[in-house]
């Protein structure tokens, strides 16, 4: 199967992404444009057919609370996290429904109760592959959704163990829960090009489809299924089986929000899509001929797809190279003069989720100016001892330290 290139090569200059008080903004800072967002957003609504119940929009990328609230207001209120933080967060935001989309244990699964019990309006779902993670929410309101793995190998029930799905099924009832359906998570298709992503996600869909018909077989109604991030947000919506179903089918891209320069590659142009996230960074260094040094290692811009990082907008004469810490060469093409140490430039990342997560603050620019500075409200994850989140308790050193 054909790798896909999982990045754009270049992104032309949009005069909508200049910060006009760029000599006052210390780098490297993340901007975010809130009228590509609503734009983004309503782009995925009208993809939906105007469904706006239909989209269960994952937390990881939005991590604001500003941009969870603008979803709301648009009515999204279905929501996927993979964090109690996040999942705080979009309870404090709005959120009717949320599911916790990630296999949580011990502690965490404490934490999660006492979150459920705060926002007992919220309906709160977790996942569970095995009986154990179905009984330790027993006595809760919590409604379990089954993790279908695939083929990604990451988490799940393998979708040929179809007879361990019913039962699972089963032991939700009996330990006095609700079924609330199957989560599949299929992202690892979006390396393919299409049309193998799509003929190969379609493949998936009917296995997923086979192993809904033998739980409503016995006699269980699926209520939900659950499918398809944005590398193969395209591929569920052209899947017919999901049209008519006895079930309610909702994906998850959550990427869409913001976009970047991988999602730029992976969905088709006509979906109309805009980055609405950048990184503005300043040259500090130029330290060798034909190399200039930015501000943004991969402690700003996420190194975790891989290198190159990022697309540097508007300047296609910039390719940037391996990242440390700090610090982001960019190799100046043959014959170009390059920027000089001070220049702003503006980065398009390769991977924005972790890229929103590295920072602490975001400069919301609309028109040029800065409107505010909002806070990553999810960033990162709450403190790790159940009882103390968010009191900032310190621990006492034994007398003999």
């Amino acid at each position: 199967m054909a790798a896909q290139k999982m990045i754009v090569d270049e992104f032309a200059w949009d005069p909508r992404y200049a910060v006009s008080c760029v000599d006052e903004v210390m780098t490297p800072a993340l901007v975010i444009y809130p009228e590509i967002i609503h734009a983004n957003i309503d782009r995925s609504i009208h993809l939906l057919n105007g469904d706006a119940d239909r989209w269960r929009v994952h937390v990881k990328t939005s991590k604001l609370g500003y941009t969870l609230r603008l979803l709301v207001g648009r009515g999204i209120r279905n929501f996927k996290c993979a964090t109690s933080l996040e999942l705080l967060v979009a309870c404090q935001c709005g959120a009717a429904d949320v599911l916790l989309a990630y296999p949580t244990m011990g502690a965490n699964a404490r934490r999660v109760r006492e979150i459920a019990g705060e926002f007992s309006k919220v309906r709160i779902s977790v996942l569970a592959e095995n009986e154990q993670q179905v009984r330790q929410w027993q006595g809760t309101r919590l409604g379990i959704f089954l993790d279908i793995n695939s083929g990604m190998n990451r988490t799940g029930i393998e979708e040929s163990h179809g007879d361990e799905v019913v039962k699972l099924a089963r032991a939700i009832g009996a330990a006095g829960l609700e079924f609330r359906g199957l989560h599949y998570y299929d992202g690892h298709y979006g390396a393919l090009e299409e049309p193998e992503r799509t003929k190969s996600a379609h493949a998936g869909y009917d296995r997923l489809m086979k192993i809904v018909a033998a739980i409503e077989g016995s006699g269980i109604k699926v209520p939900e299924v659950i499918t398809a991030g944005t590398p193969t947000f395209s591929s569920a919506l052209s899947y017919a089986g999901f049209r008519g179903a006895n079930f309610r089918h909702r994906v998850s891209p959550g990427t869409v929000v913001y976009c970047d320069a991988t999602t730029m590659a992976q969905l088709p142009k006509e979906f109309g899509y805009k980055p609405a996230v950048l990184v503005l960074t300043r040259v500090v260094s130029r330290p060798h001929e034909g190399i200039v040094t930015c501000d943004a290692g991969h402690k700003a811009v996420s190194a975790d797809a891989g290198v190159p990082t990022c697309v540097v907008v508007g300047r296609p004469e910039l390719t940037p190279l391996s990242p440390s810490e700090e610090h982001l060469p960019l190799a100046v093409k043959e014959g170009a003069a390059g920027p000089q140490a001070g220049d702003a430039l503006y980065l398009l990342p390769r991977h924005v989720c972790p890229t929103v997560n590295n920072f602490e603050d975001a400069l919301l620019v609309r028109g040029g100016a800065v409107e505010s500075v909002e806070k990553v409200t999810a960033r990162g994850r709450e403190a790790p001892l159940v009882g103390t989140t968010g009191r900032g308790v310190s621990l006492q050193a034994h007398a003999d330290d």
